[in-house]
């Protein structure tokens, strides 16, 4: 077989591999989505495109769109400036428990927002330790739901920045300062324009995940803040007002929409910067006061930003209880649920694994569909597309499910497989950038040899890329499982109070008055912490590259 056959072969392969992707996100994202945007703006039949005007005339409703975007403006900025040192820390410095510290650095970023909005309020909420100590609360202020934004997505930046930074030769920077340059001007201008894009695709994540914020908002905003999530989740199942949850989800598509198209392009930057780097590692021991000292800083910034909100939620589940708590979520009161609250434990962990399974199988077939680099428009709009269940408003999708899958061939809203289809939309594209760059960096000529001796591309698959993708494949799995596992958004909506999720569970004790109840949510928060610490864990140990990027 000629190679411009084996390549029209590959090419057509491809875009077999997209059809079964294309369904299900057209199935299960497109479709409920569209449903609930239409059921809201459609009347006898006409679109009410008027209704969008009237919306944005409300004052209430252009405040929230004023906070949504400064607190994620400044979420971004405050996580930047924090997290940054830290990414130079792993980058350039080698030190004992590294790679311990760099697990727990990530072990809030796969926590469920709504364990993370748990962690804070025990810590600055009413009763919280601040409050204990020195009648200090900050629940009724923005500065609770900024600090748990950055809890959240310091990892976000350390890894991403951390990752290329040390891939960075610092052989250009010393060159620069033996020509005379300072070391501020030789870092400006030699690192800081080569760490310029991942500075940029992180900072675009973190507006990403704090423009959509759900869970930390909706716990610790209380009724005075509101993010666009929260306002769409209140329009749909408070006001069940569904006109104006249809044209805040068509805001907030326009927005992420905009948001992934920036940071697709600052990733393809990055990729070309990768090229140019030497990747054979560049850390070293700390010399000098002022490199121990920004060690120590490193260290003092993730025990108090990171692990004493974790610390005081697992003190807070046992109070003055011990493992009262715990033992309570055993017992079905027949309140809260219509069983006993720790069966929210095996739903979740079955709920998650099966998810693991569902976006595994789309991930997968996407990430060898994209492999190429220079694919064209079509294949890019299709990377772009797998992305947008990360900033897509949940709660419509959730809701639009119960709006949408009640009909054949998708009667599907009494059924229990919504949940696990709710969180694989939210799997899919952890696997796929997980997966992706490691497809990339096989060598396309190991699979034209192989094609062009007459194998098929299922065998090029099995024989070529899966051996040097394996450990890759099992990395995207842990984190489809983790971020399944902390779903929330969808969930809240289609989980039946007979078989609830874990992220659900602690949201409803939560919500209801009572030292009992607030003691079993922490409890509660503080098993779904464990697991997905373990899982985070064991991600580490499966690595696929000294990077440590994402």
């Amino acid at each position: 077989m000629s190679r411009a056959a084996a390549r029209r072969r590959e090419a057509a392969a491809r875009l077999g591999l997209m059809a079964v992707p294309v369904a299900f996100f057209a199935a299960f994202f497109a479709y409920p989505v569209t449903a609930i945007v239409a059921r809201g703006l459609k009347a006898d039949g006409v679109w009410q495109f008027g209704r969008i005007g009237e919306v944005l005339a409300q004052s209430d409703i252009r405040q929230v769109l004023w906070f949504t975007t400064w607190q994620a403006l400044v979420s971004t900025a405050l996580t930047l400036l924090i997290a940054l040192p830290g990414a130079y820390v792993f980058a350039r410095f080698d030190f004992p428990g590294k790679q311990l510290l760099r697990a727990v650095v990530t072990v809030p970023f796969v926590l469920p927002t709504v364990v993370v909005g748990t962690a804070f309020m025990a810590l600055v909420g009413r009763g919280g330790l601040l409050d204990e100590l020195w009648g200090l609360r900050l629940d009724t202020t923005v500065w609770a739901i900024l600090l748990a934004h950055v809890f959240f997505n310091y990892a976000v930046v350390v890894r991403t920045v951390g990752g290329l930074w040390g891939q960075l030769d610092p052989r250009q920077e010393e060159a620069a300062r033996m020509l005379g340059a300072s070391r501020f001007t030789a870092w400006r201008t030699v690192t800081l324009p080569a760490l310029a894009p991942a500075v940029a695709a992180a900072a675009l994540m973190v507006f990403l995940f704090t423009f959509t914020s759900f869970g930390v908002v909706q716990i610790l905003g209380g009724p005075t803040f509101a993010t666009l999530e929260v306002e769409i989740y209140r329009q749909t199942s408070e006001i069940f007002d569904l006109s104006t949850a249809a044209v805040l989800t068509m805001i907030q598509f326009v927005a992420v929409g905009a948001i992934l198209a920036l940071h697709a392009w600052t990733v393809r930057r990055r990729e070309t910067a990768l090229r140019l780097v030497d990747a054979s590692g560049t850390a070293r021991r700390p010399h000098g006061a002022g490199q121990w000292a920004l060690l120590a800083g490193v260290f003092a910034t993730v025990a108090v930003l990171l692990l004493l909100p974790l610390a005081v939620l697992v003190e807070r589940s046992f109070g003055d209880a011990g493992l009262g708590h715990y033992r309570a979520l055993t017992r079905d009161d027949g309140g809260v649920f219509l069983v006993a609250p720790i069966e929210a434990v095996g739903n979740s962990l079955r709920y998650a694994a099966l998810a693991t399974v569902i976006a595994m199988v789309i991930g997968t077939l996407a990430s060898v569909a994209l492999t190429r680099r220079d694919a064209g428009r079509l294949v890019r709009g299709f990377d772009a597309l797998l992305m947008l269940p990360l900033g897509v408003s949940a709660v419509t999708v959730g809701f639009g499910f119960l709006i949408a899958l009640d009909e054949p061939p998708l009667d599907l809203r009494s059924s229990w497989i919504l949940v696990p289809l709710a969180q694989a939309l939210v799997g899919v594209p952890f696997v796929v950038r997980t997966m992706l760059p490691v497809l990339r960096a096989v060598d396309v000529r190991l699979r034209e040899a192989a094609a062009v001796l007459g194998a098929s591309p299922w065998r090029v698959w099995r024989e070529v890329d899966l051996p040097m993708v394996r450990r890759a494949v099992l990395v995207a799995a842990g984190f489809a499982f983790a971020v399944s596992l902390g779903e929330f958004g969808a969930t809240v909506f289609i989980a039946r109070p007979d078989n609830p999720t874990l992220p659900v569970a602690v949201a409803r004790l939560l919500g209801r008055p009572g030292e009992l109840n607030y003691g079993q949510a922490m409890a509660l928060s503080t098993i779904l912490m464990i697991v997905c610490a373990v899982a985070l864990l064991l991600l580490e140990r499966l690595r696929t590259d000294r990077s440590g990027e994402f």
